[in-house]
């Protein structure tokens, strides 16, 4: 027997609503995106996931609303970050052992001291687009830099190595740090079918680190 139809019809708008309301529900779901967010604290590192951006410094803050643990030093690792990475620093120590050697993508660097840094060279890998915040002489400044688009499927697939001619190539950005102590434009340049970075750069630290083969070509950008 069939329930009358002002019942159909209640069950159906129900249906609907139920619909729609999961529909909503997954759009929210899917619109959250965490990032995470590394800085030191009373010789702690801490390690957080982030759904929403955080005031830079704001320790109190990130530990409230942030996902947080505490890491050792000795255990990091050199690790890979797909999504945004911003970190809180007050000195180069750190920083090196959070970036040296790193695939990092989207990165936002911010200076949460007013010591000046001593001139130290950072080699991260894959960077796409950089973000600095620092205080110079009591002003606020606030930079950013792309390096590379990804706009083709190819780099969405694989985003630090670029194929062309069935030749590959890596990407690497050598961060200044001491430009965190002068008020002046974000620059960069960049060198293209490096095939040995000992040989292109032998001065540069870290150069012979870097493995050459034959299938292999680096595209190197300095950023100061």
């Amino acid at each position: 027997m069939l329930p009358p139809p002002r019942q159909i019809s209640c069950h159906k708008h129900h249906f609907l609503l139920v619909g729609f309301l999961g529909f909503c529900l997954n759009s929210f779901v899917r619109g959250q995106k965490n990032n995470t967010l590394i800085f030191t604290k009373e010789n702690k590192i801490r390690n957080c996931s982030c759904s929403a951006d955080i005031h830079d410094c704001d320790y109190n803050l990130a530990n409230l609303m942030c996902s947080c643990k505490t890491i050792l030093p000795y255990t990091i690792d050199r690790a890979s970050y797909h999504s945004d990475l911003t970190i809180w620093f007050t000195d180069t120590t750190v920083l090196g052992m959070l970036l040296n050697f790193t695939v990092v993508h989207y990165l936002k660097l911010s200076l949460c001291g007013s010591t000046p840094l001593p001139r130290e060279y950072l080699a991260i890998l894959g960077l796409r687009k950089l973000q600095i915040n620092s205080v110079v002489k009591g002003q606020f400044l606030e930079q950013n830099l792309t390096i590379y688009n990804s706009s083709d499927n190819e780099m969405k697939d694989k985003p630090k190595v670029l194929h062309k001619d069935r030749q590959m190539f890596l990407y690497i950005s050598v961060l200044d740090t001491s430009l965190f102590n002068r008020y002046s434009l974000l620059k960069s340049y960049s060198v293209e079918n490096v095939s040995s970075i000992t040989d292109h750069f032998p001065s540069l630290p870290y150069s012979d680190i870097f493995s050459t083969t034959n299938n292999k070509s680096y595209i190197v950008t300095f950023i100061y």
